[in-house]
């Protein structure tokens, strides 16, 4: 069933001739008569009454009132994705727990309010977990720590983060081996990129099986460092915005293990939706990086 086909119906039940119809849709007369043949013998159907003045049948004004959506929701499709009305529909994006919390309320605000007709559903999780989602097509786009290798996706720098140790009491300097051998760390599950900056750091100080307890959520992992229960690492920024709330401290460490990146990484840009087009043009409004365009091949 061809949608020109549909067009034609719908302009011969309207105009009650076929030679008005074809003068309408810029077509000859022959040519609306054979796509309503070919409609009929497709659906086994007749459609017009052809004896007296042209008119629908009573299954052909049915199929009329299914032409009329399906061109409504075919043309809005085209305007949709030519740019000619406001994206809709639903934008899926995928972020560490620390980048949602910080990083995207702003960057969100502004994309709220220049498209307000799109659905915005966010999912955290930790990077290995969140890279999962995105190549089995669960989410549009995801922020994460790294870089993504894949040929298919394109990575851009969004933030630059610096890990620090975070602990109940105030720090001068690293705590020993021994100290932090019989203390626990806090952390996201398995997958998360700080776990990992976690295992690097207690190597580099010899440690080679210190204890590390998954928690769900930031506000318990910081609860539990200020109570005392241990230590973790997570971004300067984050720790500061949430000082006021909770009573920890901070320890710098060395650059190797501090500085993360955090990438946005979404497929290649001739799949996105206009949602997912516009949020990105956004995101560049809001950072600056010095990485690749997103569109580029």
């Amino acid at each position: 069933m061809q949608l020109k086909s549909l067009r034609l119906l719908v302009a011969v039940a309207e105009t009650g001739s076929f030679g008005a119809a074809a003068k309408r849709l810029h077509t000859v007369q022959s040519n609306v008569t054979t796509h309503i043949k070919k409609l009929e013998e497709e659906l086994s159907v007749k459609l017009i009454h052809r004896a007296g003045r042209v008119r629908p049948t009573s299954a052909g004004w049915a199929l009329v009132e299914y032409a009329e959506r399906m061109i409504t929701a075919h043309d809005e499709a085209v305007s949709l994705f030519k740019g000619q009305v406001k994206a809709c529909g639903r934008l899926r994006i995928g972020a560490m727990e620390t980048t949602t919390a910080l990083r995207l309320p702003p960057i969100l605000a502004a994309y709220h309010a220049a498209q307000p007709d799109v659905d915005i559903q966010i999912k955290t999780g930790p990077t290995a977990e969140l890279v999962e989602l995105l190549l089995n097509g669960q989410v549009d786009c995801i922020f994460v720590a790294g870089r993504l290798e894949h040929g298919h996706y394109h990575s851009l720098k969004a933030f630059s983060e610096q890990l620090v140790l975070v602990g109940s009491t105030p720090m001068t300097q690293m705590p020993s081996s021994q100290a932090l051998l019989t203390s626990a760390f806090l952390a996201f599950r398995q997958g998360c990129s700080y776990r990992q900056r976690i295992e690097l750091l207690l190597a580099a100080q010899g440690v080679n099986a210190g204890r590390i307890f998954e928690l769900g959520s930031l506000d318990a992992m910081l609860g539990c460092v200020a109570a005392g229960m241990g230590y973790t690492v997570l971004p300067r920024g984050t720790v500061e915005a949430h000082q006021h709330r909770f009573e920890v401290h901070t320890l710098e460490l060395s650059t190797s293990i501090a500085n993360i990146d955090t990438y946005f990484v979404a497929p290649k840009s001739e799949t996105w939706t206009p949602a997912l087009a516009s949020f990105a043009e956004t995101l560049r409004d809001a950072v600056v990086v010095n990485e690749p365009q997103l569109n580029a091949s």
